[in-house]
């Protein structure tokens, strides 16, 4: 991300699901403020605005769904984009929430990588100066739009799996995931994956990666997990 990262407020009264998505929202380099009430949030709104805001319908105090009409009333909160959680899967409650002025709504369960994806999205439109679209890390640089990886210029072919988890690993180079955290933030809680598999994808994207390079970017911490190396740059091609 370029310069200060975008700055997102979660309202949710779940203490499981906000500590779920502060971690998420936070390995994918956002700045994250959590309030549990919507009265509480209300306060918190007119003190500071947010980047994009994400609301529970169901809150104590106020209900999101008065709060995203709160704050489309006002005049410095009517352009914040605005992501809807609820358990209500019904469409008449889906038209409920988006003509209220939701940008968008998931409901519960959802997949982590998903509403992450939406997030990115949302953030695109509203700050497009401020959330990278590719993302370089030493000789590697990784284009979101085009989902193309590149090592010093020349192309590497990966799979949808290896891209994401590649993508992972460089919103917070140098930071070590265990494998659970790995799955959570990759293929997200709602699939039941072996962690086994971690092992398996990563080395398929250290091969990819590493074909015709002696320096290996990814950085295997024992007993830990998974982590790019910070000390990785520009590696000869060998002769």
């Amino acid at each position: 991300m370029n310069g200060t990262p975008p700055r997102i407020l979660i309202v949710e009264d779940e203490e499981a699901l906000t500590l779920l998505l502060r971690y998420n929202l936070e390995a994918a380099g956002y700045e994250v403020d959590t309030v549990a009430r919507g009265d509480d949030a209300d306060i918190r709104f007119r003190e500071q605005t947010p980047d994009l805001a994400i609301l529970d319908w169901m809150l104590p105090g106020l209900s999101g769904i008065e709060l995203c009409r709160r704050l489309r009333a006002r005049a410095e909160t009517r352009q914040i984009p605005i992501i809807m959680l609820t358990a209500r899967g019904e469409e008449s409650e889906r038209v409920r929430g988006l003509s209220t002025g939701a940008d968008d709504y998931v409901v519960k369960p959802f997949s982590v990588p998903e509403l992450l994806a939406r997030v990115s999205a949302l953030l695109r439109r509203s700050l497009p100066e401020r959330v990278a679209d590719v993302l370089a890390f030493g000789a590697l640089a990784l284009d979101r739009e085009k989902k193309r990886v590149t090592r010093n210029g020349r192309a590497i072919d990966l799979g949808p799996t290896e891209f994401r988890l590649l993508e992972f690993l460089m919103e917070r180079p140098g930071r070590v995931f265990s494998r659970a955290q790995l799955l959570d933030g990759v293929w997200g809680r709602d699939v039941y994956v072996d962690e086994r598999t971690v092992d398996v994808h990563v080395g398929r994207l250290r091969k990819a990666l590493n074909r015709g390079y002696t320096d290996d970017p990814i950085r295997t911490v024992r007993g830990s997990g998974y982590a790019l190396n910070d000390k990785f740059g520009k590696a000869p091609v060998p002769s």
